[in-house]
């Protein structure tokens, strides 16, 4: 066959190539006759330039496309954007951005136009936490959305929360916004958030998204160029975002002598662990009469050279803590990278995080909505079921993943059962009253005012005395299992690994090992899955058991579930029991990896430390 000025992809692994139309591909058998071409090679894809034409032909190994779908992370994309980590390749890369962007880009115009909405001018807001990779990979997307035909905005330094407030709030009312983040992960990862005023992108919807950008990527001859015919807008939008919360934390305290002032008299420590989260500080607390003096990690360093931005890292809140006993603060606040999550430190120093912070905001959400339900994942303590019962809540559990526990609260919403509070054991929380939105700013905005509150009313005791009765576990621990695979192959040997765990707790292979449920949610189904005639798809395989004693009490249980994150699984287990947690965990080695086999295609070495 000629060469001729067709565009092809030639699978690697099979005589065939497809030919690809602007908005379909149509595959035929070919013979691909390259005697007329010249040879380039670049990555993993030969470059042909065709000697009778302009146009090259791609012949792409399958590869490079498995690399761009893999960059999905459960809601978001994720990869690694800087050389440094043992093992791992730069796979973010400014070509693999820029095809993502482009591929929002278009799919948000088609959205508008199927939606009747306008479909000229299309605005997308980008937003980026400080990580060194952020202004190369900035430049990538506003390269993709002018190519999709958008009109980019330029957000610089900003937060998640504020990314997705930029569609909302009057003045800007974007069409659609990314945030570029990686969260709580190294310096040397990066990735990215999508928004439209609906909310975040689901995960089935970034697996489409970067199906669609793998295919873009695969066809591309030029594989990205960064160069713009014109610059970005810029937008002053943390301004506007703090000024929103500075607003909403003077109207409902409503000091009856200083209403612009309303924390003159408290003292407030922020660590925000060098990322995204100083403007708290200096923008909001500052502004309101606040003491901050002591707080700590408050200028962007993508570097971050103090500890991990995260309010689940040990260190982090072992600092604050100290920081709030020397400055005899009033309150202290750890904030994530990109502040969509946080944990904070009460005036006696007590870090209040995981189920300690779902049941703090359930008691100030409880004392406002009555009777509600609040959703959580399913690793949730038996303890904190019974705080919320005894507060006169409901308590919902739920798939693990923070996206799955929001929708499944604007679920619950539309069918009438009133929620006003989704939460995550790793700080990711929303509220009905706040777009369902998960912003770890609002969620302290939450806790500031009941704060003031309590202090107006005549109370001298701090916030920690909202969870007094909360049982914490006696023994908690959580454990992984690397899957011994090829990161294709990761995810099937997962969920056959969880699957099997099913089968044999059914079997009844594991005595008294009983598959959990709760309510209108039953794990039989795939752990905590929907009921309804329209469930919820399964983003990630996982299965949630009470283990009984021998007179039929649930003494614990234990949580397995697929990771969106890595080719892994986690197995969280908590007892109410001395050395509960050590039994469960020889119980699942020994009467359920080895028994079935399944030892052999798992890395056990973090189980087996920890029955040492």
């Amino acid at each position: 066959m000629a060469c001729t000025s067709s565009t092809f992809i030639l699978n690697h692994n099979a005589n065939k190539a497809k030919f690809r139309w602007p908005q379909e591909r149509k595959s035929f058998q070919s013979t691909l006759n390259l005697s007329c071409a010249s040879f380039s090679t670049r990555s993993n894809t030969i470059f042909v330039r065709s000697s009778s034409t302009t146009q090259d032909v791609i012949i792409t190994n399958d590869d490079e496309i498995e690399k761009i779908k893999r960059l999905q992370n459960g809601s978001d994309v994720r990869g690694v954007a800087l050389e440094g980590e043992k093992g791992r390749t730069v796979d973010l890369t400014p070509p693999a951005v820029e095809a993502i962007a482009e591929s929002f880009g278009e799919w948000l115009i088609a959205k508008l136009r199927d939606d009747h909405e306008k479909a000229k001018d299309v605005t997308v807001s980008l937003g980026r936490d400080p990580r060194i990779s952020g202004a190369v990979l900035s430049a990538a997307v506003f390269a993709g959305l002018s190519k999709a035909g958008c009109v980019p905005i330029d957000m610089g330094l900003a937060t998640t929360p504020a990314c997705f407030m930029s569609t909302v709030l009057p003045a800007f009312s974007y069409d659609g916004s990314i945030m570029m983040t990686a969260s709580h992960l190294p310096y040397t990862r990066n990735g990215l958030k999508f928004f439209t005023k609906s909310g975040g992108f689901t995960s089935l919807e970034v697996e489409e998204l970067c199906d669609r950008a793998a295919r873009k990527y695969a066809n591309r001859q030029a594989r990205v160029s960064l160069v713009l015919t014109k610059p970005p807008i810029r937008a002053d939008l943390m301004s506007a975002y703090s000024k929103h919360l500075q607003d909403i934390i003077k109207e409902r305290i409503n000091h009856p002598t200083h209403y612009d002032t309303p924390l003159d008299g408290f003292q407030i420590i922020v660590n925000a662990g060098n990322g995204s989260g100083g403007f708290f500080t200096w923008d909001v607390l500052d502004r309101l009469g606040a003491d901050t003096f002591g707080s700590l990690h408050l200028n962007p360093d993508g570097m971050f050279p103090n500890h991990i931005p995260n309010p689940e890292d040990k260190k982090a809140m072992a600092l604050t803590k100290a920081a709030v006993l020397e400055h005899s603060a009033d309150l202290g606040i750890v904030f994530d990278t990109d502040v969509d999550r946080s944990g904070v430190v009460d005036n006696q120093g007590n870090s209040i995080n995981g189920d300690k912070l779902i049941a703090l905001m359930s008691a100030i959400v409880l004392k406002e909505h009555p009777e509600t339900t609040i959703v959580t994942d399913a690793r949730t303590s038996i303890g904190l079921s019974r705080f919320i019962a005894n507060k006169g809540g409901k308590h919902c559990l739920y798939r693990v993943g923070y996206r799955n526990v929001i929708n499944k609260g604007v679920q619950l919403n539309k069918e009438g059962i009133e929620t006003h509070l989704m939460m995550e054991t790793s700080g990711h929380g929303a509220l009905k009253e706040n777009y369902y939105l998960d912003d770890g700013a609002y969620m302290v905005v939450k806790i500031i005012i009941e704060m003031v509150r309590m202090r107006l009313a005549g109370s001298s005791e701090g916030i920690g005395s909202l969870i007094e009765g909360l049982e914490d576990p006696l023994e908690s621990v959580e454990l992984r299992m690397d899957v011994l695979s090829e990161p294709r192959h990761a995810k099937t040997k997962a969920i056959e690994v969880i699957e099997t765990f099913r089968r044999y707790v059914e079997e009844e292979k594991l005595e008294g090992w009983v598959l959990d449920s709760c309510g209108d949610c039953w794990v039989g189904e795939g752990c905590l899955v929907d009921l309804n005639e329209n469930p919820t798809a399964i983003d990630a395989h996982m299965y949630r058991v009470k283990v009984l004693d021998k007179e039929q009490n649930e003494s614990g249980w234990v949580h397995l579930r697929q990771s969106v994150h890595n080719p892994n699984i986690a197995v969280n287990m908590q007892s109410s029991i001395l050395g509960g947690c050590h039994s469960m965990a020889k119980v699942f080695r020994d009467k359920f990896l080895i028994a079935s086999g399944l030892d052999k295609i798992l890395d056990l070495s973090d189980i087996e430390r920890y029955l040492k």
